[in-house]
Order: structure tokens, then C-alpha cells, then sequence
């Protein structure tokens, strides 16, 4: 939300150039937002000890490790969908515009979390390594805001979204299947 109600302050607040800046803007928050709380998602699991634990219970790594990216999303990419209205209010968005703002995060913020996570994994063991997974998980995290963006773009402009709503969806699809398995290796990779 302070992001989000910086940028009039430095852009303008015409409601052509809010709308148009908009999707970008809110894509980008929901970026950061993502990327603030990711050091800390198995931070304290490594320094207690109870990683070491999870790695080493008989139970799936992959579903553990999924739950808890599963609980960093709740607690950040849901209050960012349920502020969203806001936002979109604050960037002069019309109601087609929201929908598409909100099924498109609903889609890309559980992918940054869970793109994230592989980031985590790989940099737990590292004292200050939040440079280094900014610099990891940043790349990764481009085609989730290219898409998602441009998608809210277009419902603004009044063009079809369903290409990247389905790029959106096929990408979560693929982070949900493939993604925890590679924590699960980056973890035990990491503790070794």
C-alpha cells in the first residue's frame, strides 16, 4: 500500500497516467512485498535445528516444505489480493480491470512464493545471504511480472488476457509440481 500511494506522488496523479502505470505498479509491490518475508522462511528452522528434523523425519520433505511456502503466501499474497480493490481503486482502475488484477495475482503471487522459496533453500546456510538471493530469485521472478502486468494492461486497454492468464496458471502449475522437490534437494544440499 505505501508503494503503491508513492507513486502518484512522483508521477502525477492524472487518472490517465495512473491507469496506465498502474499494472506495473501494483506488479512490482507485490514483488517486493514477496521478496521482504522470503529470508526468513526457513531462517529460524536452520538455527534451531528443526530443519535438520525435517530433512530427516519420514515424512515427505517435498509436503512439508510445501506448506510452509503455502503459509508465507497466506500471509503475504492474500492480504495482497484482498487490498487489491484498494489499489486498483487508488490507480483509477474500472471493475473488468480489477477482476483481471485479482485472478492474476491469485495465480503469480503463489509462483513468486513458491519461485522464492527455491532462493531460500539454496541460501539458509549463509549468514547475510539476502544480497545473494535477491540476485537469485530476481531473474526468475521476471516472466511472473511480465505477464501478470501485462495482463492487467490489457483488460485496460480492452484486449484479451486469456494468453496470459493461461502463461499465469501454467507457470503456478509447474511451481506447484516441480518446485518442491527442488527445495527439498537445495535444503539437503544446503545442511550438508
Amino acid at each position: 500500500v505505501i508503494v503503491t500511494s508513492l507513486f502518484p506522488l512522483a508521477v502525477g496523479s492524472t487518472p490517465e497516467v495512473l491507469r496506465n502505470i498502474g499494472p506495473g505498479v501494483i506488479w512490482v509491490a507485490s514483488l517486493l512485498a514477496t521478496l521482504l518475508g522470503l529470508e526468513t522462511l526457513f531462517r529460524s528452522d536452520y538455527e534451531d535445528g528443526s530443519l535438520e528434523q525435517i530433512i530427516l523425519s519420514p515424512h515427505s520433505i517435498s509436503v512439508l516444505v510445501f506448506a510452509k511456502v503455502a503459509a508465507h503466501w497466506l500471509l503475504t499474497g492474500l492480504p495482497l489480493l484482498i487490498i487489491s480493490p484498494l489499489l486498483a481503486f487508488m490507480m483509477h482502475m474500472d471493475a473488468s480491470t480489477l477482476k483481471t488484477l485479482c485472478l492474476s495475482l491469485l495465480l503469480g503471487t503463489p509462483t513468486l512464493s513458491l519461485i522464492g522459496a527455491v532462493g531460500v533453500a539454496l541460501t539458509v546456510s549463509l549468514q547475510r545471504g539476502g544480497l545473494l538471493l535477491t540476485l537469485l530469485v530476481l531473474p526468475l521472478y521476471v516472466p511472473v511480472l511480465i505477464f501478470g502486468a501485462n495482463a492487467v494492461h490489457s483488460a485496460a486497454n480492452g484486449l484479451a488476457v486469456l494468453g496470459q492468464l493461461y502463461m499465469l496458471g501454467a507457470m503456478l502449475a509447474l511451481s506447484i509440481v516441480l518446485v518442491p522437490i527442488a527445495i527439498a534437494a537445495a535444503l539437503r544440499a544446503s545442511l550438508n
